[in-house]
C-alpha cells in the first residue's frame, strides 16, 4: 500500500522522464559519463550526461556510448553558456536524446526552438520564482529547483524555501523535480508530498561503485561532514565568480589566490573582461579534473553538496536507488499511521 502511495505520488515524474523512478542524477562533470549515466538508468532511475565543455565531437561519442551501455531513458545537460550550444543540441538531435537538461542561465535566443524541434523534452534550472513563471511562458516542459546545499555551483537560497515558493505555484502547470542537499528517502517523501514530480541528486551517486571517480576523490567524501562543504567567495565585484560549493582543501584557497592574480592582470590592463572571466572557468574546469580524475585531492576540486555526510561507502547505484525508495515508503508509512 505505501509503495503504491509512493509509486502514485511519483507517476508525473516518471511518466515525463520515461523510468521507473522519478530521480534524476544531477549531471557532475567528469562523473556523469556514460559508466554512470547508463548504471542509473539501468536501476530504474534518470542518468544525464554532463556535457560541461566538451566538443560535439566528444558529446557525440559520449552519447553513443552511453546507447551501447543501455536501452533506457537517460538525458543530457547543457551549459547555455557553451560557445558552441547550437552544434551540440544538434548531436542530441542526431541521437533523438528525448530529454536536454540546460544549465547556467536562460536560454539563448533560438536554442528552446532547435531542442524541442525533433520532440525532445527541456528541462531548465529555476533559481527563483520570477524565473520559473518566465521559463514556463518562454515552452520549457520542467523545471528543477536547486538549493545553495547542492554541491558545483550554487545559488544564495536554500532548497527547502525554493520548494515553499516555488512548487505551490508551479507544480499545477508543469513537472517540477527539487534538487539540492538530498541524501534519504525522507526528504524525497516530503517533496513529493508538497507537489514535486521527482527529485535530483548528485552528491549521493558520486561515489556509486560505477562512478569512474578516483578512489582518492571517494575517500575525501567518505571522510567529510556537510559543514566541510562549504562555498567559494568572490573577492571582486568585476569577476562574475558563481560561488561553487566544494570540500574544503588547498584547491579553495587556491582559487582566492586565482582571483586575486586575475584581478590584478585586470587592473594593469594585460587581459581584458571576458580573458578574466575564462580565466575563471577554465581554472574551475581544470581543478575538478584534477580531482575527479587524477585523485589530486588537496590541489583540485572536490565539488561536493552538504549531503556528502551521508556518503559513507561505495556501493552499487542499484542499492542506492533501491535504499532511497525504501526510506521514503517507510516515511509515507509512519506519516499515514
Amino acid at each position: 500500500m505505501t509503495n503504491a502511495k509512493l509509486q502514485s505520488l511519483m507517476a508525473r515524474g516518471t511518466e515525463f522522464l520515461g523510468c521507473e523512478t522519478a530521480i534524476l542524477c544531477g549531471a557532475m562533470s567528469w562523473v556523469s559519463e556514460r559508466h554512470l549515466v547508463s548504471a542509473i538508468s539501468n536501476a530504474g532511475g534518470f542518468g544525464v550526461i554532463a556535457c560541461g565543455a566538451m566538443t560535439p565531437d566528444l558529446l557525440d561519442k559520449e552519447i553513443a556510448a552511453t546507447k551501447a551501455l543501455t536501452d533506457k531513458p537517460f538525458g543530457v545537460n547543457l551549459i547555455t553558456m557553451h560557445p558552441q550550444l547550437f552544434e551540440l543540441i544538434e548531436v542530441c538531435s542526431k541521437h533523438d536524446v528525448g530529454h536536454v537538461v540546460l544549465a547556467g542561465g536562460l536560454p539563448p535566443k533560438g536554442s528552446i526552438e532547435a531542442i524541442k524541434a525533433k520532440g525532445a523534452k527541456l528541462l531548465c534550472f529555476a533559481p527563483a520564482l520570477s524565473l520559473a513563471k518566465k521559463l514556463a511562458r518562454s515552452g520549457v516542459d520542467a523545471l528543477i529547483i536547486e538549493g545553495m546545499e547542492a554541491g558545483g555551483h550554487i545559488g544564495p537560497v536554500a532548497t527547502s524555501v525554493l520548494a515553499q515558493e516555488i512548487l505551490p505555484e508551479m507544480s499545477p502547470q508543469l513537472p517540477v523535480f527539487v534538487a539540492g542537499g538530498i541524501g534519504r528517502g525522507e526528504a524525497i517523501a516530503g517533496y513529493l508530498e508538497m507537489g514535486a514530480a521527482g527529485v535530483q541528486l548528485g552528491t549521493r551517486f558520486a561515489c556509486a561503485s560505477e562512478s569512474i571517480a578516483h578512489p582518492a576523490f571517494k575517500k575525501a567524501f567518505f571522510r567529510a561532514s556537510a559543514r566541510d562543504a562549504i562555498a567559494s567567495v568572490q573577492i571582486d565585484a568585476r569577476l562574475p565568480v558563481i560561488p561553487v560549493r566544494a570540500l574544503k582543501n588547498a584547491g579553495t584557497e587556491a582559487f582566492t589566490a586565482k582571483q586575486r592574480e586575475v584581478a590584478n592582470l585586470l587592473d594593469s590592463g594585460a587581459v581584458d573582461m571576458n580573458e578574466a572571466q575564462l580565466q575563471i572557468e577554465h581554472y574551475w574546469a581544470g581543478a575538478l579534473r584534477r580531482a575527479v580524475i587524477d585523485g589530486d585531492v588537496e590541489g583540485g576540486s572536490l565539488m561536493a553538496g552538504q549531503s556528502v555526510g551521508m556518503v559513507s561507502k561505495e556501493e552499487p547505484v542499484a542499492a542506492i536507488i533501491a535504499q532511497l525508495m525504501e526510506e521514503a515508503a517507510f516515511a509515507l508509512e509512519r506519516r499515514a499511521a
